[in-house]
């Protein structure tokens, strides 16, 4: 892919569309200053040039009874290629593993899980986590409440 520039409008699209991705073209013409046509076209490029990765609609966890969020630090036996890749593969097949970051130091992955409650995830920890191939140890931190949560990256102008 071609080292695109974005320009000042380019930046004020990601931004917006970070903020609201439901924004329609006309609203969002209104608010960088252009016309819709070349709103849209600008979109699109953005899309097509992989700056946009997806649009998803951020729900909300306690409403639809998840309850409790527990960061899991990982350590694993080995860390050849091959270990990691075949841990990142498991980890991305349960569901309640919402994020996974391999680390550089005395963890190699800290997860970030939900669950409904302390037995639901007590059970996961249990039956998948701990008993999972290469993994080594365990430590959990259960979340007491979040102070800030900011999807996606700043948007610098």
């Amino acid at each position: 892919m071609a080292n695109i520039r974005l320009d000042d409008i380019d930046l004020k699209i990601l931004e917006n569309l970070q903020e609201e991705g439901r924004m329609s073209n006309v609203h969002m013409s209104e608010k960088v200053g252009i016309t819709a046509p070349p709103c849209l076209r600008r979109v699109r490029s953005l899309e097509s040039n992989g700056f946009i990765e997806g649009y998803h609609a951020d729900l909300n966890a306690e409403k639809l009874g998840y309850g409790l969020t527990v960061f899991a630090m990982v350590g694993l036996h080995s860390q050849a290629e091959g270990d990691l890749q075949a841990f990142e593969t498991m980890v991305s097949s349960w569901s309640l593993v919402r994020e996974s970051y391999m680390l550089n130091g005395e963890i190699d992955f800290i997860l970030k899980i939900v669950a409904h409650d302390l037995a639901q995830f007590q059970n996961f920890l249990t039956s998948d986590l701990t008993p999972a191939p290469n993994v080594a140890s365990v430590k959990t931190s259960l979340s007491i409440r979040c102070g800030k949560m900011l999807h996606g990256i700043p948007v610098d102008r």
